[in-house]
């Protein structure tokens, strides 16, 4: 009878099943595996030559007590976070505001703002920043305009994560898209109503749009501090793949990659790399339990209701 059902529910639900199977592959052999051998290497001493020796907590114990480079990767990386994130939201709702006051060829402008973010990850973006950054760089050139001698940005440890943030910032198009997106569903007639009651532009920016707007705010913040934590590419390019100058682009990512592929210990590389997975998980739940506060619905509650 158990296996007549079973046999019933199968030939029902077979074909989602079928439908399911590549993502399920993908899931366990592309997520789940790596991440469960990650770990294991994680608790072992491996050079990716000999085969993995059991060491415990030794990697962790190390990271934690011993390791300067550790804690000064995670200072870079804190700070850029704290720089870029905020940046890259305010631009990119700013840009978003302007674009939905219905101006003409809408989509050109939506696209030409959209096309950095689909590039500023790459090499090739990377390498011409660091040449617009440059002491005698487009940039400065820019300024001698206005009379004003810039510093030579990439060689100066005081600036050159400016420049890097500010590459972050101009990949502003994607939290800009969707912030345009989440702008076409406020109401008018709110507007409306709330010029008739007298208040200005700014009034009715803080007391309609950004409540109105708050989940895709929480949205665009998780996912921008999800990606400013695990920021690569600007660090090794811009700054000569070692952090320079003087460890001044040592990200944790980048601190993690030499670890493992320029020192070959590839089991304290994956020591940081579960770090990496808490502290990130432990802001995005610092995200979720603070948005019960700020974080509002259009049926009026918030989020933790």
């Amino acid at each position: 009878m158990a296996s007549r059902k079973s046999s019933a529910v199968w030939r029902h639900n077979g074909t989602a099943y079928l439908f399911l199977l590549p993502w399920l592959i993908g899931l366990f052999g592309l997520t789940l595996g790596p991440m469960a051998g990650s770990l294991y290497l994680s608790l072992t001493k491996y050079n990716l030559l000999n085969s993995p020796k059991w060491i415990g907590v030794d990697n962790y114990t190390r990271i934690f007590t011993e390791d300067e480079s550790f804690r000064h990767s995670m200072l870079t990386t804190f700070r850029y976070v704290l720089l870029a994130v905020p940046l890259r939201l305010v631009f990119a709702l700013g840009v978003a505001v302007i674009l939905n006051k219905g101006i003409k060829a809408l989509g050109v402008y939506r696209t030409v703002y959209y096309i950095p973010s689909l590039l500023g990850g790459s090499v090739a973006i990377a390498i011409v920043w660091r040449k617009l950054f440059d002491g005698d760089g487009l940039f400065n050139l820019g300024l001698s305009l206005f009379g004003i001698k810039g510093p030579a940005w990439i060689a100066n440890p005081d600036y050159i994560l400016y420049a890097i943030v500010g590459l972050s910032v101009w990949q502003f198009g994607s939290a800009m898209v969707i912030f345009l997106a989440g702008l076409k569903q406020v109401p008018t007639e709110l507007y409306e109503a709330a010029e008739v009651d007298g208040a200005g532009k700014v009034r009715s920016f803080f007391r309609i749009t950004l409540p109105l707007l708050s989940p895709v705010i929480f949205f665009n913040l998780v996912m921008t501090i999800i990606g400013s934590f695990q920021v690569f590419t600007p660090g090794y390019v811009i700054g000569d793949g070692r952090g320079g100058p003087i460890n001044s682009t040592l990200f944790y990512t980048l601190y993690l990659y030499l670890k493992g592929f320029s020192f070959f210990d590839m089991g304290y590389a994956s020591a940081l790399a579960w770090i990496l997975v808490v502290i990130i998980a432990i802001f995005t739940a610092i995200v979720f339990v603070t948005s019960k506060y700020w974080v509002f619905y259009g049926d009026g509650k918030d989020e933790g209701r």
